[in-house]
């Protein structure tokens, strides 16, 4: 990947009404990289990747491509490839007709040998070089959208944006198709963006997740940092779960269930405050002299998932591997401790 941004979002603006979708948004996203956009819903996750395609104008900002500026660019000069949620393949084409769709239009127009093979490279490519005479309504929606994926990816697109293109599939099927979506991404090297709002998705398929809120960007980083390290409040309660806690800092570090651990940047600095606690940060063993007591257990395969209240009535999750859980079912005696792993810290208000 290069070190150079290959695509420049910078400071985009677009207000529909009072309501603002993106209020000086940047984003810098480099050559042959996968980057995901994350966020609850009207975060302007959308609206960033409809105005990269050119299928929404800005009230102001600057977009730059490959070093070019296609800020006032229209949407079929741009070399952008989309793939969205409902699929949108032509319903009276067969699979390679589809594909080869956009290779038809002047600005791809490429003769009818080149767009077959083409056709057959990204049929095989996607796993359905089988069904390419099958028309969409004898695909399954997995197939269906692996169709829609290749006919973007035909026309060697620039940046290939996916618009939530998972979320009208099944868990399985949605699992396996992601997999398959970073692994054509690897290996054809195409820069990516992908908007979703399911966060196991995000931060198993991006090499960066950005989360957005309010038509900004919260913080964007890899997806270890972000789950380990949130800068934000916001991030650390909406990324994964978290347990509330209260405790006293001082000295950038935090005193809670009888553990001291450090704060993370952008906690609080002194007093009393909530520490964002991940359920796998909690140590649970079982124990005479405790300091909570299981309410419940989930059996989750290999983890196992303890809801426990601790002796101030406090209610905490923590996760663990099952192996260890044995014996840790309803009504049992446990010490509860952290992990030594920093925490981020949110004032009490």
């Amino acid at each position: 990947m290069s070190s150079s941004p290959y695509v420049q979002l910078n400071n985009l603006a677009k207000h529909f009404g009072k309501v603002k979708a993106l209020d000086g948004l940047s984003l810098d996203i480099a050559e042959g990289e996968l980057v995901a956009l994350l966020g609850p819903s009207g975060c302007g996750k959308t609206t960033a990747l409809r105005a990269l395609a050119g299928l929404q104008e800005l009230d102001r900002g600057l977009m730059i491509v490959d070093g070019k500026d296609v800020t006032f660019q229209s949407a079929n000069k741009r070399g952008m490839g989309m793939v969205f949620q409902a699929y949108s393949l032509f319903p009276h084409m067969t699979a390679r007709d589809n594909v080869e769709y956009g290779l038809k239009l002047k600005a791809h127009r490429t003769s009818g040998d080149k767009r077959k093979a083409r056709s057959n490279e990204l049929l095989e490519l996607v796993g359905l070089s089988t069904h390419a005479n099958h028309y969409p309504h004898q695909l399954s929606g997995g197939q269906q959208q692996r169709i829609a994926l290749a006919r973007a990816l035909a026309i060697s697109p620039k940046v290939l944006l996916l618009d939530e293109p998972l979320s009208a599939l099944d868990a399985k099927v949605r699992t396996q198709l992601r997999e398959e979506i970073r692994r054509i991404q690897l290996e054809l090297g195409t820069t990516t963006l992908f908007v979703t709002h399911d966060q196991e998705e995000a931060l198993s398929i991006a090499d960066r997740v950005g989360v957005m809120r309010n038509g900004q960007l919260e913080q964007i980083a890899a997806p270890d940092e972000l789950y380990d390290r949130p800068g934000t409040a916001f991030v650390a309660e909406f990324v994964g779960l978290t347990n509330p806690i209260s405790g006293v800092v001082s000295k950038g570090a935090i005193e809670l269930l009888d553990s001291t651990v450090k704060t993370l940047r952008g906690s609080i600095t002194t007093g009393q405050g909530i520490a964002l606690v991940r359920p796998e940060n909690i140590e649970v063993v079982a124990s005479k002299s405790s300091n909570a007591t299981v309410f419940s257990a989930s059996f989750l395969g290999a983890s196992c998932r303890l809801s426990i209240t601790l002796n101030d009535g406090t209610r905490v999750t923590a996760q663990l591997p099952s192996s260890d859980a044995v014996g840790l079912g309803a009504g049992a005696p446990v010490k509860v401790s952290l992990l030594d792993r920093p925490v981020f810290v949110k004032p009490l208000i």
